[in-house]
C-alpha cells in the first residue's frame, strides 16, 4: 500500500509539475491577452496559505483565505488575510527592486490578478502561459488549481477549460517561492542574486481545437567540416495538438518564393525541402525570413535564420567557416535599476552594450535569459551560448534532481530551437570532477543531443589554481563528450597576481575547439589608485593587458574567449564592506553603467581580430 501512496504522489507530481511537454511555442504570435501590470499580493513567509498548523498542505477548500476571493473575509477562518490596492507589485518584475522589505527576502508571495474576458467560442482551447516565475509557481485560476512548475528560469503554460472562465471577474492567484533547497537547480550555493517573483510575462492565450504547438524548421547538419552549399537541406519537424486524419500543413518562406506542402502524419510530421538562393545567417549579415506555417485551422509566422555551426576538429565552423568568437558573459540583470532584466528594451540594452565592445557572441550565465534576448540576438547577428542553472555543488547523486535539470534543459531547448544565434547549448558551470558528477553531466549532454543535434553541447570546466604549472591541461574527464572543450580561468585574479600570465599556457588533450568560457578581475568603478591595489580599475586593466598578451600564445585549437562580466551585477556573497556591497565588480560596465578602463583593453583586442578575420576587397 505504502508503495502505491508513492507511486501516485509521483504521478501526479509529474502531472503538476511537468507543463514543459506540452509547451506551446512562438507565444508572441499567439493570439492573446496580456495579465501584465498590477497584481495585488499577500507576504506568506510561513506558507500559512499553503499548510495548515501540523505543515500539511491544503485542499482547495481550506485554503481560500489565500486565492479564492468569492469568499467574503468573514466566511472564512483567516480574516486576518486579503488582498487590496495598497500591496502591489507589478509583473512582469522581481520583487526585490519594486519594495525595500523585500531586498533580501525569499519565500512565499501570493499573487492575484483580476481580469474580465470575453470568451470566443465554443472551439478555442486556453492556455496560461508565463514566461518565467521564480522558483516554484503554484497556479489557481478562480478558485481551481492548474498546476506547479518548478523552474526559475524557463517557460511553463498550463490548459485552462473554457468553463472555468467567466465574462468578469476572473481572478489569477500564484504562489511564488523562490526559497533555495539543496535538491533544486540551481542548489543553495550561487554567486548571483535570488530575485523572486513572476520575472516574465504573464498571458493568457487562445488556440483553435487543433493547433500548431512546436516546430523545427532549420538547416540539417551538413556533412562533417563541409559548407551547407547552394541548395541546403531544411529538415525538422512540426508538431500539432488533435491533429486529426489528413490535415495539411503548408510552409511559405517570404523573400525566397517558396512554399511547399505536407500531410500531417500523427501529431509530429517531419519535414524535408531545399531552399535555393537562400542567405545564410551570420553576425555580418544576420539574414532573418518570415516563415509562415498553417494547417487547416491555425496559422503563426516566426522569424527565422538559416545557418549551420560544428565543432569540427579544432574549429567552430559557421556555414563552413572557421570562425572566432568574440565574446561576453552576461547575467540578466540592469544593474542601474538593480533589478532582472526582461522584454525587449532591456535585451538591446544589454547587447548594444556587448556590441560596443566588439562582440560577436555573448554568453548568457548561468541560466536561460528572457526570449527576448534570444530574438534579439538573432536580429543583430550576435551569437548565443545558452545555459542551465547547473551549478557549482549540485546533488549529483540525485535522479530527482537529474530529472529537475534535464526538466529545464528541455524548457529551454524547446523554446529556443529555432532561434538562428544559439549555437551553444551548455548544461552547466564550474561542476567539481567526481564519476558522479561526470555521469550526471554526461546523461544532459546526451539529452541535449538527443533534443538538438544541430548544435554544439558543452558546459564550463574548472581551473584548480592549486595545480597551476607553466603548462596548464584542461583535462576534465566531460571533455570526452562536449564539442566545445570550455574552461574557466582568473589566472592573476584567483591565482597570483597577472604577471603569471607571462608564463602561462594552455592546452588540451581532447582534440577539440578551446574556449575560455570565463576570465576576469574585480574593479570597483571610479576607484584609482595604481595597478598593484586590488579592486581598483588600473589593477582590473592591468590584468587584461596581460590576459590579451597571454591569449596571443594560445594553441591553434583556441577558438574564443567570453571575459566575466558585462556589468557589475549583485551577488550575496561578494561582502567585502568598501569595494563590493553586495556586487559582483568584475564588470566592464560599473553599476551605474560607465565603461571601466580594462573595457577598452578588451575592445583593442578584439577589433584587432576583426580586422584580421575580416577579408580585404
Amino acid at each position: 500500500m505504502r508503495r502505491l501512496i508513492i507511486l501516485f504522489a509521483l504521478i501526479v507530481s509529474a502531472l503538476l509539475g511537468n507543463a514543459q511537454d506540452n509547451l506551446v511555442t512562438n507565444i508572441g504570435a499567439r493570439k492573446s491577452v496580456s495579465l501584465n501590470g498590477s497584481w495585488q499580493y499577500i507576504v506568506d513567509p510561513y506558507e500559512t496559505g499553503f499548510y495548515d498548523y501540523r505543515y500539511k498542505e491544503l485542499n482547495e477548500k481550506n485554503g481560500d483565505a489565500y486565492w479564492n476571493t468569492d469568499v467574503p473575509a468573514n466566511k472564512t477562518e483567516k480574516k486576518e488575510h486579503g488582498y487590496n490596492d495598497k500591496y502591489t507589485l507589478q509583473v512582469p518584475g522581481d520583487w526585490n527592486h519594486q519594495k525595500p522589505e523585500f531586498l533580501y527576502y525569499e519565500g512565499t508571495v501570493w499573487y492575484k490578478k483580476s481580469f474580465d474576458f470575453h470568451a470566443a467560442d465554443k472551439a478555442t482551447l486556453y492556455y496560461l502561459y508565463f514566461g518565467a516565475v521564480n522558483y516554484r509557481a503554484d497556479v489557481y485560476l478562480n478558485g481551481k488549481k492548474l498546476g506547479m512548475h518548478k523552474g526559475g528560469f524557463t517557460p511553463f503554460n498550463f490548459e485552462v477549460p473554457a468553463s472555468l472562465l467567466k465574462e468578469k471577474g476572473n481572478f489569477l492567484v500564484v504562489k511564488v517561492d523562490n526559497k533555495r533547497y539543496a535538491d533544486e537547480v540551481p542548489t543553495l550555493n550561487t554567486d548571483w542574486w535570488n530575485y523572486g517573483g513572476i520575472t516574465r510575462d504573464v498571458k493568457l492565450v487562445e488556440l483553435p481545437q487543433s493547433y500548431i504547438q512546436d516546430y523545427v524548421i532549420q538547416l540539417k547538419k551538413p556533412v562533417a567540416g563541409k559548407a551547407p552549399g547552394a541548395n541546403p537541406e531544411v529538415s525538422g519537424w512540426v508538431k500539432l495538438h488533435n491533429a486529426g486524419n489528413g490535415q495539411n500543413i503548408s510552409i511559405t518562406i517570404q523573400g525566397l518564393n517558396f512554399k511547399k506542402q505536407f500531410i500531417a502524419t500523427g501529431d509530429s510530421t517531419p519535414i524535408k525541402f531545399n531552399l535555393p538562393k537562400v542567405q545564410l545567417w551570420s553576425p555580418e549579415h544576420p539574414t532573418l525570413y518570415k516563415v509562415n506555417i498553417a494547417t487547416n485551422s491555425d496559422k503563426v509566422e516566426d522569424k527565422i535564420g538559416f545557418r549551420t555551426i560544428e565543432a569540427y576538429g579544432k574549429q567552430v565552423l559557421l556555414n563552413g567557416k572557421p570562425i572566432f568568437m568574440r565574446g561576453i558573459c552576461i547575467h540578466g540583470e540592469i544593474p542601474q535599476e538593480i533589478r532582472r532584466a526582461y522584454g525587449t528594451e532591456d535585451a538591446l540594452h544589454l547587447l548594444n552594450q556587448a556590441h560596443e565592445l566588439g562582440c560577436n557572441m555573448v554568453r548568457l550565465a548561468h541560466y536561460p535569459h528572457d526570449e527576448a534576448m534570444t530574438r534579439t540576438a538573432d536580429s543583430l547577428g550576435i551569437m548565443v551560448w545558452s545555459e542551465i542553472s547547473v551549478y557549482w555543488t549540485i546533488n549529483f547523486g540525485s535522479a530527482d534532481v537529474l530529472n529537475k535539470a534535464k526538466a529545464q534543459l528541455r524548457e529551454m531547448i524547446t523554446r529556443d530551437h529555432n532561434r538562428a544565434s544559439i549555437i551553444i547549448w551548455s548544461v552547466g558551470n564550474e561542476t567539481p570532477i567526481s564519476q558522479t558528477r561526470t555521469d550526471f553531466m554526461h546523461s544532459l549532454i546526451t539529452a541535449a543531443k538527443s533534443m538538438d543535434s544541430t548544435r554544439m553541447v558543452s558546459a564550463a570546466l574548472e581551473v584548480n589554481y592549486a595545480a597551476l604549472n607553466n603548462v596548464n591541461v584542461v583535462d576534465d574527464p566531460l571533455g570526452q563528450f562536449v564539442d566545445l572543450v570550455a574552461f574557466n580561468e582568473y589566472l592573476g585574479w584567483y591565482g597570483g597576481l597577472p604577471d603569471q600570465c607571462r608564463k602561462t599556457n594552455w592546452t588540451t588533450p581532447y582534440n577539440k575547439p578551446l574556449f575560455i568560457s570565463e576570465t576576469g578581475a574585480e574593479a570597483k568603478g571610479g576607484f584609482h589608485v595604481d595597478s598593484l591595489t586590488r579592486f581598483d580599475e588600473e589593477f582590473q586593466e592591468w590584468y587584461y593587458k596581460e590576459q590579451v598578451a597571454m591569449l596571443k600564445r594560445m594553441p591553434d585549437n583556441y577558438v574564443g574567449i567570453s571575459p566575466w562580466v558585462l556589468n557589475d551585477f549583485r551577488s550575496p556573497k561578494r561582502n567585502n564592506p568598501v569595494y563590493q556591497e553586495g556586487w559582483n565588480r568584475k564588470g566592464l560596465y560599473d553599476d551605474k553603467g560607465n565603461k571601466k578602463k580594462a573595457f577598452y583593453i578588451l575592445q583593442d583586442y578584439y577589433n584587432d581580430i576583426k580586422k584580421k578575420d575580416t577579408p580585404t576587397k
